[in-house]
């Protein structure tokens, strides 16, 4: 996951995934005009482990992450200061995933370190396959991604919401899933045929809040969202503090 090399960037003009377009429209009698890209909905599903009392994520590298980290790296002037030492990225309130600064004018082949990209995420997936219902999407995501084989009827529907309103505006139904050891059927890891390299990460119940908060740990915002609407609804069943 941490040897990312042979960069290349060029213009997207076909894509499965994202469709570009402008609209242009009135509103209350002014002209106005809008580019987005029209994009699958997606699903997500928090995974909680009741036999080690563990949340289950999925570490990633996304290069949009990536990428948006090394434009913000050009923007930024040198760095006189020594390189701080240490390898890839960890889940550890210790670590950052930021990487090198590159100044204006200097070789694309000055880029961050692939760490810049690792993001931290709930188990997901796109709603592709229009013969399945969104449980039945998100049990799949749960069992390529993450090893656990769960029944769809097990899945709890938390809610759902628009991602991305000023780019996409495409809607995720988030989940929840309770899993035990027993429901390990295999290491997970994603689909490699998809192009997935995903490893599996445990949080502990009481350190949730600390890893949500904790700005130095790349995450997504479902992740945040997902273990506070725990500590809210499901932490006082296990009588078990999420160390808020």
């Amino acid at each position: 996951m941490e040897e990312i090399n042979n960069i290349e960037i060029g213009p997207c003009t076909d894509s499965d995934y994202l469709k570009p377009f402008r609209v242009h429209y009135n509103q209350n009698g002014t002209k106005k005009s809008w580019d987005f890209m029209r994009t699958h909905d997606s699903v997500s599903v928090l995974i909680f482990n009741t036999t080690s009392h563990c949340f289950v994520l999925v570490k990633q590298f996304r290069p949009a992450v990536y990428m948006s980290e090394w434009e913000r790296a050009k923007s930024q002037p040198p760095k006189s200061a020594e390189k701080s030492e240490g390898g890839a990225a960890e889940a550890s309130a210790s670590e950052s995933p930021e990487g090198p600064s590159a100044s204006e004018g200097e070789s694309n082949s000055q880029w961050p370190p692939a760490s810049a990209g690792v993001t931290y995420e709930l188990c997901a997936g796109l709603v592709d396959k229009p013969d399945l219902s969104l449980e039945e999407i998100a049990r799949q995501e749960v069992l390529e991604e993450c090893g656990y084989d769960v029944p769809a009827s097990k899945l709890k529907r938390i809610t759902s919401y628009r991602s991305g309103v000023g780019v996409t505006g495409a809607k995720q139904t988030m989940f929840y899933a309770e899993v035990s050891d027993d429901n390990c059927v295999s290491a997970g890891g994603g689909e490699p045929r998809e192009g997935e390299l995903i490893e599996v990460v445990k949080v502990p119940l009481h350190e949730a809040m600390t890893f949500a908060y904790n700005e130095r740990i790349p995450k997504t915002m479902g992740v945040i969202f997902s273990f506070i609407w725990f500590h809210n609804n499901m932490s006082p069943k296990y009588k078990i503090s999420t160390n808020v």
